[in-house]
């Protein structure tokens, strides 16, 4: 099943990460500064989400291949990927916890996922982001298919 997602999605080291939230919100700004920072595009604006053996991935739309907007510039030409794992679904929130107890989840498609809520404005925003990968990494948990959870449990 193939579903399409309005977000931008970014590889860090081969796993997806989904940054979600409204038009002129920042998606594509976050997305450029992580870019800065050594990660790979992987869809601007237009994302879709696939499975492959009950894993989410990330795949880029193929009309906006390797174009990211700018705002204030234009679309721009970057290097992308044509697809990565979901790993981490990026939300935008004014004023984030400050120490939040556990790693958040998010509904997606079939999937709940790890979600990191965040201020895409900050300075240390991008850093942000890696973070919060790396604790999802570090931590084990995967995104889990709620469709197959509920086939197991009936």
């Amino acid at each position: 099943m193939r579903q399409m997602l309005h977000g931008t999605a970014i590889s860090i080291g081969g796993h997806g990460v989904l940054i979600m939230g409204e038009s002129g919100s920042g998606k594509s700004d976050l997305a450029l500064r992580l870019i800065d920072r050594g990660a790979i595009l992987i869809s601007d604006d237009v994302v879709f989400l696939e499975t492959h053996d009950n894993v989410p991935i990330l795949t880029v739309a193929p009309n906006i291949a390797g174009k990211i907007e700018v705002r204030g510039v234009g679309i721009s030409s970057v290097d992308f990927l044509a697809s990565a794992p979901l790993r981490l679904i990026v939300q935008f929130i004014d004023a984030p916890d400050r120490l939040p107890e556990d790693i958040a989840r998010a509904s997606i498609g079939d999937y709940v996922v790890p979600v990191s809520r965040l201020n895409p404005f900050e300075h240390s925003s991008a850093i942000k982001v890696e973070y919060a990968l790396r604790a999802v990494l570090d931590s084990g948990v995967l995104p889990e298919c709620v469709s197959v959870n509920e086939s197991l449990s009936s």
